[in-house]
């Protein structure tokens, strides 16, 4: 109860911040001094160079936005919430669709004009990178655009919109998932023909879900050496194996060009307890007051490697120094649910 209470003092104190100061002042940037441990390629030396220019330059927007980008098959089955999420902050977002198989039919106005040019995806294939590139692209043609989430067309939102603007404004990270496994479904995915840019060593997993600051979306439509690397040997089938480009490619590039950079865990809650190849998905009987509470009041990011230890490592959600819940949105949600949770996002404080 304390901890709960800490944390709306903690945004009430935020909240005040935001509305004295709309420019925000950003940290300073301390860039790591890479050391290569061989010669390096021109290649290499062009994309190092390229990344720490894009590191440290500065970041100004007299009018921040957050760019919500929706990777979706086709229509949107949340328009409705996320309208009513969106509502009276239209000058705090932004809003990008990306349907690889229809054209969507859009309820909501925030959404009529938002899609963009897109292209079939395959799950697992280096398209699903490519239509992630297509989204940040089209959002960084905003220079008001300063962080970047992507979201599926399962995705819902666990607050209410100043929560989510000023926990993703007022920090300096990205939140892209990211960690290491030993075990098959990890490095097991590995393959030699990356060396010697990417080696096993730097190779890292996590979750396609991501929200992103703009210097890492621009580094992400800068990079072409290490997206070679897993456009040609990270896909299924590969070397016996199957490599899925959009579990291992971001984790991999931000662990080796700003590891510190990136908070190793996504602020996109899915439930893998099942522990089959897909996650846990909800149906209208599974929404309730109690399910949302429990996914906003996890504080701790876990995983799990995929050998047969299974070890397990648990790790704080710290924001700006201090721990805090860690989900501000959540997957897997089946079109039936919307109106149990259009009913809890209108009538609970919890959002």
């Amino acid at each position: 109860m304390k901890k709960a209470r800490a944390w709306q003092l903690g945004i009430r104190d935020i909240l005040i911040m935001s509305r004295q100061q709309l420019t925000l002042k950003r940290p300073l940037w301390i860039i790591p001094i890479f050391v290569p441990s061989r010669e390096l390629s021109d290649e290499e030396t062009i994309a190092l160079v390229v990344i720490k220019e894009i590191l440290k330059s500065p970041v100004q927007s007299r009018n921040p936005k957050i760019a919500f980008m929706f990777l979706t098959p086709g229509t949107l089955p949340f328009e409705k919430l996320w309208d009513k999420f969106f509502n009276g902050h239209e000058d705090r977002l932004s809003v990008y669709v990306h349907a690889s198989r229809e054209k969507p039919v859009h309820v909501s106005h925030y959404f009529v004009g938002r899609d963009i040019r897109s292209e079939k995806v395959a799950w697992g294939k280096i398209s699903m990178i490519d239509a992630e590139k297509r989204l940040l692209a089209h959002a960084l043609l905003d220079p008001d655009n300063q962080q970047f989430v992507l979201l599926s067309d399962s995705c819902v939102p666990l607050h209410n919109f100043d929560y989510v603007y000023n926990y993703l404004m007022f920090t300096n990270i990205s939140y892209i998932d990211c960690f290491e496994d030993p075990g098959p479904h990890g490095n097991g995915r590995y393959s030699k023909h990356m060396m010697p840019e990417v080696e096993v060593t730097d190779f890292r997993k996590g979750s396609q879900w991501f929200s992103m600051k703009r210097q890492h979306a621009l580094i992400v439509m800068a990079d072409n050496l290490y997206y070679t690397k897993f456009k040609l040997y990270c896909k299924p089938n590969m070397d016996g194996g199957n490599c899925y480009a959009d579990e291992h490619y971001l984790p991999t590039l931000f662990n080796m060009i700003d590891p510190g950079g990136i908070a190793n865990w996504s602020v996109t809650h899915v439930d893998w307890s099942e522990e089959k190849w897909h996650p846990k998905a909800y149906r209208a009987q599974d929404v309730t007051y109690e399910l949302v509470k429990n996914i906003t009041s996890i504080d701790k990011s876990v995983h799990v490697t995929s050998n047969e230890k299974k070890i397990v490592t648990v790790k704080y959600c710290m924001w700006n120094g201090m721990m805090r819940p860690c989900y501000l949105f959540a997957r897997k949600f089946y079109p039936e649910t919307l109106d149990r949770l259009m009913f809890l996002f209108s009538n609970y404080a919890t959002f």
